[in-house]
C-alpha cells in the first residue's frame, strides 16, 4: 500500500502527516512526502532548497522506524492539486492525505482550493483532516 502526503507547512498539513502515520504503521504501507512548487519567475533555487531541507527534517523526526517514507519535493508548472493528483496516477497511490483550511466563499473563489481539486480529480480515496 502506498500513502502519499501532501505537505505546505500548514498546521492541518503536519496532522495530516501524522494520520498518515498512524495509518502507514498499521497497514505496512508505504509513505510518500509531497511538496508541490509552483515554477514562476519567483521561484528560486534557495527555495527549492529549503523545501527539501524541510522534507528531509520531517523524515527523520517522524520516526518512520521500517516504514518506507520517500520525499518529494516537486517543481512543475501545475497547481498544487494537480501536481499531488498527477503523482498519485503516476505512482500508484493508494490514499492521498491532505489538510483542508478553512476559507470563505469568497477565498475559495479568488483563490481556489486545492484541496477540492484533489478529492474530485483523485484516483483514490482522499483523507482529509481539518
Amino acid at each position: 500500500m502506498k500513502i502519499l502526503v501532501g505537505y505546505d507547512r500548514s498546521r492541518v498539513a503536519e496532522d495530516a502527516l501524522k494520520l498518515a502515520h498512524e495509518h502507514a504503521r498499521a497497514f505496512e504501507a508505504d509513505v510518500h512526502l509531497l511538496t508541490s512548487l509552483q515554477q514562476g519567475p519567483d521561484l528560486q533555487k534557495e527555495d527549492i532548497d529549503a523545501a527539501e531541507n524541510r522534507l528531509d527534517k520531517l523524515k527523520l523526526a517522524g520516526d518512520f522506524g521500517n516504514i518506507h517514507c520517500e520525499t518529494h519535493a516537486s517543481v512543475t508548472y501545475l497547481t498544487p492539486g494537480e501536481d499531488l493528483v498527477q503523482f498519485a496516477k503516476d505512482n500508484a497511490i493508494d490514499y492521498i492525505f491532505i489538510g483542508v483550511k478553512k476559507r470563505s466563499k469568497v477565498g475559495k473563489l479568488v483563490f481556489g482550493s486545492t484541496a477540492q481539486y484533489v478529492i474530485l480529480e483523485a484516483p483514490c480515496p482522499v483523507v482529509t483532516i481539518k
